[in-house]
């Protein structure tokens, strides 16, 4: 059995709410008593990407897990590799694979430099179908990015999904091992479908979406800063089946 935890949208903007909110979802995984696979992080990270929010992020996201994470739209590439990942900073997209014994996960980009939508640049789609097919035909193959492919049916989201999806979804029908796509971004729980395959978003660690049927009172607020942060737990079987759990977190 395969346990990845994953969080999204910690929002690090150097003040005491986003950092404490991101300590107690860490610190429930570090308290966990089972080693987990992988720890997701699937982008928006600084919230205006200046090096000291990544050097906070970094310190706040060392765990005993193994720990994979992607930038948003919040982020931006170069200071997010040099500050975040210790890495050169660059301008080209943040794509990251992470092999192990029994799944592979593919991180990408979708973030657009200047943009709060998203988008899969030519670059980041051909280093995927390669990623997809180096891996052997019976691994199952999980792709990360930030901007959900799909609408949710949240306009104020919609807006800024990820375009030109199209694209990805061509890439589905040629590899069979594609088991999931999962992202961010909406700041909300929620489990659809994508090119036939499981689209799984992962809650807001920094605050949750008020969706349109919810805000009769609140109008022009799209979101709660009053719930708890939470994240999801991915599970998969010996038979390659998906199973997905939500879990707040006490903050």
């Amino acid at each position: 059995m395969i346990v990845i935890a994953h969080l999204s949208d910690i929002h690090i903007d150097g003040g005491q709410r986003s950092i404490g909110r991101t300590q107690a979802v860490m610190d429930h995984l570090e308290d966990l008593p089972y080693d987990l696979d992988a720890v997701l992080v699937t982008g928006d990270i600084a919230d205006h990407a200046l090096p000291a929010e990544y050097e906070q992020a970094r310190r706040l996201l060392e765990s005993r897990h193994p720990v994979l994470i992607c930038p948003g739209n919040h982020d931006e590439r170069a200071a997010f590799r040099q500050h975040l990942l210790g890495q050169p900073g660059s301008a080209a997209p943040v794509n990251q694979v992470y092999s192990a014994t029994g799944f592979v996960i593919a991180l990408c980009d979708s973030s657009v430099p200047g943009k709060d939508e998203g988008f899969l640049e030519d670059e980041t789609l051909a280093w995927l179908e390669d990623v997809l097919a180096q891996a052997p035909a019976e691994v199952p193959v999980l792709v990360g990015f930030h901007h959900p492919p799909t609408p949710l049916q949240v306009p104020y989201v919609d807006g800024i999904r990820q375009f030109g999806a199209e694209r990805l979804a061509a890439l589905v029908g040629r590899h069979p091992n594609l088991a999931a796509f999962l992202c961010g971004h909406a700041h909300t729980s929620a489990a659809t479908t994508f090119a036939g395959r499981p689209l799984l978003v992962a809650p807001g660690v920094v605050s949750t979406l008020r969706l349109p049927w919810e805000r009769h009172a609140h109008p022009r607020d799209h979101v709660h800063l009053d719930q708890p942060p939470a994240l999801a737990f991915h599970v998969l079987d010996d038979e390659g089946r998906l199973t997905t759990h939500y879990r707040c977190v006490n903050d």
